[in-house]
C-alpha cells in the first residue's frame, strides 16, 4: 500500500516546480501581463521540471541506495548522483545553478565532499531538495539534522544555506506530525538554532507580515528567494497563507518576483507531506514528467524509512 504522504511529498514538490518554472525570472507585473491578473494557475502542458526536481530525485535515490551507513559512506553515494546529475544531457536545460554545477565538478576531481561546496555560496539549490530528508528522519531529530546539513554542505557552505537546509527538512517532520502549522515559524526557528544570522531575519520578515492583507507585498517584503532562507521563508509563508490547499499553496509561490520554482517546489512539497497525495490534482499528478517514476522513488523511501 503506498505511502499517502511520501506521494504527497514527491509529487507535491514536482508539480509545483514545473508550475513555478515558467515564472522564474520574471517579475510580478509581466507574469500578470502574459497570464491575467491572478497569475499562473494551471500547470503547464507540458509538466516539465527543472533541476529542483532532478536533483531532488538524485538526492532520493542516494538516500534509497546507501541504506543506513555512516555519513561519509552516505554522503559518497550522494557525491556519485549529484555528479551524474551533473553529466545528464538534459541539464543544462533545466537552469541548473552554477554553484551545484561547481560542487559537483569539486566532487568529481575527488574533493572530499566537507570541501566541495562553494564556502561563501547561500543560494537556493541546497534547500530546494532536501525536503525527502526531513521524511526519512522524520523519528530520528539528530540524524535529520545531520544529514540534511551534510546534503546542503557538499554544495553550498554557507551558515545561512545550511540553516535552511536544516529548518526545510524540520518543516517536514512537523507536517508529518500534523503540527498546527501557525507553530511551524516558532518551531523551525528554534530547532535551527543560532546557526544563521541570516535565516534568523529572513524568518523574522515571516512574522512582520503575517497579518498584511496584501500576500504580494508580504511576499515582497520576505525577498526574492533566489538565497535558501529567503526561499524557505517564502515557501513557508505560502503555506501559513493556505495550509488546507495544496493548489491555492502552489499558485502563490508561482507568483511571486523571485525563484518561482524553487519557492513552489518547496511550498508544494511541504503541502504534499501536510496533506498527502490525495490534495494534488489527479491530473497534475498523471502530467507531471516521469509520474510513473516519482511515485515508484515515493514507494522506494517510505520502504527504505520502515527497515
Amino acid at each position: 500500500m503506498k505511502d499517502e504522504r511520501a506521494w504527497g511529498l514527491m509529487y507535491g514538490l514536482a508539480c509545483g516546480d514545473a508550475l513555478g518554472w515558467p515564472t522564474e525570472f520574471k517579475k510580478l507585473d509581466e507574469i500578470k501581463r502574459i497570464y491575467g491578473p491572478a497569475g499562473i494557475q494551471a500547470l503547464p502542458d507540458p509538466a516539465v521540471w527543472t533541476d529542483d526536481t532532478q536533483m531532488t530525485l538524485a538526492l532520493v535515490r542516494a538516500l534509497i541506495k546507501a541504506g543506513e551507513v555512516d555519513t561519509d559512506t552516505l554522503m559518497s553515494a550522494v557525491a556519485r548522483e549529484f555528479i551524474a546529475w551533473s553529466h545528464d544531457p538534459s541539464t543544462p536545460g533545466r537552469a541548473p545553478g552554477g554553484t551545484c554545477l561547481q560542487a559537483a565538478h569539486n566532487l568529481e576531481n575527488g574533493v572530499p565532499w566537507r570541501q566541495a561546496g562553494v564556502a561563501n555560496s547561500k543560494g537556493c539549490g541546497s534547500v530546494m531538495r532536501v525536503l525527502p530528508v526531513g521524511y526519512l528522519y522524520q523519528h530520528d531529530a539528530a540524524r535529520l539534522r545531520e544529514i540534511a546539513d551534510a546534503q546542503g554542505v557538499c554544495t553550498h557552505g554557507h551558515p545561512a544555506a545550511r540553516a535552511a537546509c536544516i529548518g526545510g527538512a524540520y518543516m517536514v517532520k512537523l507536517a508529518l506530525e500534523d503540527v498546527q502549522v501557525k507553530e511551524w515559524l516558532r518551531r523551525t526557528c528554534d530547532f535551527v538554532g543560532e546557526l544563521s544570522p541570516d535565516f534568523d531575519q529572513a524568518f523574522a520578515r515571516v512574522g512582520h507580515v503575517l497579518g498584511w492583507t496584501s500576500e504580494e507585498h508580504a511576499l515582497a517584503h520576505i525577498g526574492e528567494g533566489w538565497v535558501g532562507e529567503e526561499a524557505l521563508a517564502l515557501a513557508l509563508y505560502c503555506v501559513l497563507r493556505h495550509p488546507n490547499d495544496y493548489v491555492a499553496c502552489v499558485q502563490r509561490a508561482a507568483n511571486t518576483n523571485g525563484d518561482s520554482d524553487s519557492i513552489a517546489c518547496i511550498a508544494g512539497g511541504l503541502m504534499g507531506a501536510r496533506l498527502g497525495i490525495q490534495a494534488i490534482p489527479p491530473d497534475w499528478v498523471r502530467r507531471i514528467e516521469d509520474s510513473t517514476y516519482i511515485g515508484q522513488l515515493a514507494d522506494a523511501l517510505a520502504d527504505k524509512r520502515k527497515t
